[in-house]
């Protein structure tokens, strides 16, 4: 990888997709350039990454061969109308907002432009990634492969349709929080069976781990995984039966779909 690539913003995801890209050598930190409005905010990202900072988003606009827009959603189009007259005729933008739809940044940029918009979650930060991918008509072949190698660098991809977007968010995007909450809640029944707290979230966590591994490398349904484990009249069927009773299933599925209404609403402001 040779070309430059600009950053502007570095939040905590868009710090997690630098660090992924860094450690599993995509590119190296002199082919990557950041700005921030926070000077104290780039020192820190300076010593973090070793990459070239500035505080105007125009410099990067100017450099960078594929440009990530890692930002709130809510300044987005402020900052394209600040840069559009400075990107190279070819950059790739890859935007990774919920609620920004290509069509925005076609808009926004007033000429063709080149659109990968992408939806990764934080385990990005430790290889770990579930990326949703997807591009408007201006990508070429190549183009989508750089970027699809670039996100496959923090994890698994899937190239997807824009419509499926909001989907991602919920099943991805956003559910490592839901998952945390899992672990932490599993965890504290060990404790309160006795077993110190860090050792609890040792288990919790190894067990969430190897169960999606199953998941991954079996292939088989995940319901055929439970019912693996639940052994007549055993403590696993016991389990289960009591998250049945306190609405488990019924709460994650009302999480998730809260998650993609919530970002059906923010595209359509």
């Amino acid at each position: 990888m040779t070309k430059t690539i600009g950053f502007i913003g570095l939040g905590n995801m868009g710090q997690a997709i630098l660090k992924g890209m860094l450690t599993n050598g995509f590119t190296t930190a002199n082919q990557v350039i950041v700005s921030r409005r926070n000077p104290e905010a780039l020192v820190q990202i300076e010593e973090k990454f070793g990459v070239e900072t500035t505080t105007d988003n125009r410099v990067v606009a100017k450099q960078a061969d594929l440009l990530i827009l890692a930002v709130k959603p809510n300044i987005y189009v402020s900052i394209m109308q600040e840069i559009r007259d400075y990107v190279k005729d070819d950059v790739i933008i890859v935007h990774i907002a919920a609620g920004i739809s290509i069509a925005t940044i076609e808009t926004a940029f007033a000429r063709p432009i080149k659109v990968a918009r992408a939806m990764p979650n934080t385990p990005a930060m430790v290889g770990q990634a579930m990326t949703g991918l997807c591009f408007n008509d201006a990508l070429n072949a190549d183009d989508k492969k750089m970027v699809a190698d670039l996100f496959a660098s923090l994890g698994k991809v899937e190239i997807i349709d824009e419509t499926l977007i909001d989907a991602v968010i919920g099943v991805s995007g956003s559910s490592p929080a839901i998952l945390y909450m899992v672990i932490e809640a599993v965890a504290d029944g060990a404790v309160k069976a006795g077993m110190p707290r860090q050792q609890a979230y040792q288990f919790a966590a190894q067990a969430m781990l190897g169960s999606a591994k199953m998941v991954l490398e079996t292939g088989e349904h995940p319901g055929q995984l439970k019912d693996a484990v639940c052994s007549p009249g055993g403590t696993t069927i016991e389990m289960v039966t009591k998250a049945e009773e306190k609405g488990l299933r019924a709460s994650i599925l009302a999480s998730v779909d809260a998650a993609i209404t919530k970002s059906i609403q923010l595209t359509q402001k």
